[in-house]
């Protein structure tokens, strides 16, 4: 019992890590039509900003601030929005593909630098020996999941009640104006670059948001975490959701998740043995899969994005 217990723990701490991450993207995406291919790049700043900033300094290591974890939470989620700023003063000007296409890049680029920088990054045996907040005045790692399971689950409400806020207030309205007719937007005096700058760089906040928390769970952090299938992950997650919808965002990413976990069981325990070596594998052509279906199937995904006319006669997006 106790080890059912943990396990769905650790699912839905894990699953509520990556829904915080696809709502940073819905924004980006859903509302703001920004297709950001570099969700793992940012994801990545987050979860080695965490360790950086709130571990200890290791032997070899260049960066090991030991700050409180409050401190190094805001830090790491600050870090995921400078590169958000660098990369967005860069290619926020650019459209759709090319968009997609340089963001991309960028999530190599920084995967490769992890790889590689070892004295800051610790290259590919990754970043370990993080004091994970409470765990030694908790001193037992079952309440301290759960503890961390409620933490994680705070968050995410709070993220998804700010989105949902914003999304209702005039500035989400100016999104998805920007996302509908750029041209419209721009004869009324908006400045569509700016607007998409800067839903660029707070969505990407929350990925780094979702990074820090899976970093901190794992106290561990390895480029591995951040190659490049974690961003079609939480494409898949978003599209099979609902892209538009911030209930979607969530209720896709716990799906897919839930796919993930589940076809990695089933391989390993009735799959030949022969197939077992290809577990990895078989999981990432199910991941194109998905996105395949959904597209074919539920293009606009399980809860789409629902338009309702207020009074006033605008427009306004029910979440």
């Amino acid at each position: 019992m106790i080890g059912l217990a943990s396990y769905l723990i650790f699912f839905f701490t894990i699953g509520f890590i990556l829904s915080i991450a696809v709502l940073g993207l819905n924004l980006q995406w859903g509302h703001t039509g920004l297709f950001n291919g570099g969700v793992a790049a940012f994801f990545g700043a987050g979860a080695y900003g965490i360790i950086l900033l709130g571990g200890p300094l290791q032997p070899g290591q260049l960066i090991g601030l030991n700050l409180p974890y409050p401190l190094a939470l805001a830090g790491s989620v600050l870090l995921a929005g400078l590169l958000a700023w660098i990369v967005g003063a860069i290619t926020t000007k650019l459209r759709h593909d090319y968009l997609a296409i340089a963001t991309f890049g960028v999530a190599v680029a920084v995967e490769s630098f992890t790889r590689n920088a070892e004295s800051i990054t610790g290259g590919a045996m990754g970043l370990r020996g993080f004091e994970r907040p409470f765990e030694a005045a908790i001193n037992n790692p079952f309440l301290f999941n759960l503890f961390y399971l409620v933490f994680v689950l705070v968050v995410l409400v709070a993220v998804f009640m700010m989105l949902n806020k914003i999304v209702a207030s005039p500035f989400g309205r100016l999104l998805r104006a920007i996302r509908e007719d750029e041209t419209a937007a721009r004869s009324l005096g908006k400045s569509p670059a700016r607007i998409r700058r800067q839903a660029f760089i707070f969505g990407s906040m929350i990925i780094g948001l979702s990074g820090a928390l899976y970093a901190t769970f794992y106290a561990f952090i390895s480029p591995q975490d951040i190659l490049p299938i974690l961003t079609f992950q939480i494409w898949a997650m978003l599209i099979v959701g609902g892209s538009g919808n911030n209930r979607g965002a969530v209720l896709g990413a716990l799906v897919v998740w839930a796919g993930w976990v589940g076809s990695g069981w089933a391989l390993t325990k009735f799959a030949p043995v022969d197939w077992q070596l290809y577990v990895g594998t078989i999981q990432y052509i199910l991941i194109g899969l998905i996105i395949v279906l959904a597209l074919l199937l539920r293009p606009k995904g399980l809860l789409p994005e629902k338009l309702i006319i207020s009074q006033s006669g605008d427009p306004e997006t029910s979440q």
